[in-house]
């Protein structure tokens, strides 16, 4: 069991989230949540025509997103130590990215009222890649509605998030580039990883690849 009650695996689209997510979850005997992406009913139509799915596809996600982490609130539900594929704050990415000046005005004043009553992570851990590794990966795993993602779209999530991260302050961060890492194929990456997390306090810290130190 580790001894932080809620972490988040957080990181750009084709990263590798639910992946590790998962693989924590079984290590740790923890529940895991995860982001209900393909019950989005615009993502789709978003991806292949942006200017006009962007607000739908914001608000969907940002509710979605909001009814999940609520539960977190309730004592029952929050027994179990959890790890989660989204931070609730990265809602905010993306509405940056894909929202004009007045639908962004209007989504900030309903996400103000809805994060102060969210539940905060003890750790948040952010998972990098180049832009051109994410094209990759998303491409591999061959979902049939990101088949429209354009490159410049993935770079400016990519450039978004960083930015994001850069400032981010509210809970301890693990930083991770995982284009020298596989946790899914090479199991002492992973538990390499598992030691890190076990050690991690306050602050930022970047992980140092096994072999790499």
């Amino acid at each position: 069991m580790v001894d932080k009650r809620y972490i988040v695996v957080e990181g750009p689209i084709g990263v590798g989230k639910t992946s590790l997510a998962q693989m924590l979850a079984d290590e740790f005997g923890s529940r895991v949540l995860l982001e209900k992406v393909t019950e989005n009913p615009f993502l789709g139509r978003f991806y292949a025509n942006p200017a006009a799915y962007a607000f739908q596809t914001q608000m969907f996600f940002l509710l979605s997103r909001y009814q999940q982490q609520r539960e977190l609130a309730q004592p029952e539900l929050f027994k179990q130590s959890v790890i989660c594929d989204y931070l609730f704050a990265k809602d905010r990415i993306f509405a940056s990215v894909n929202l004009d000046t007045d639908e962004l005005a209007l989504y900030q004043l309903i996400f103000s009222l809805l994060d102060r009553r969210i539940t905060k992570p003890d750790l948040v851990i952010y998972l990098q890649a180049p832009s051109e590794v994410l094209g990759q990966r998303i491409r591999l795993r061959g979902r049939s509605f990101e088949k429209d993602i354009s490159r410049e779209y993935i770079e400016a999530v990519n450039e978004a998030y960083n930015r994001f991260f850069f400032n981010y302050e509210e809970t301890p961060l693990l930083i991770i580039n995982t284009s020298e890492v596989d946790f899914v194929k090479r199991p002492e990456d992973f538990q390499d990883l598992v030691r890190e997390i076990r050690r991690m306090k306050k602050g930022v810290q970047f992980y140092v690849p096994l072999g790499s130190a």
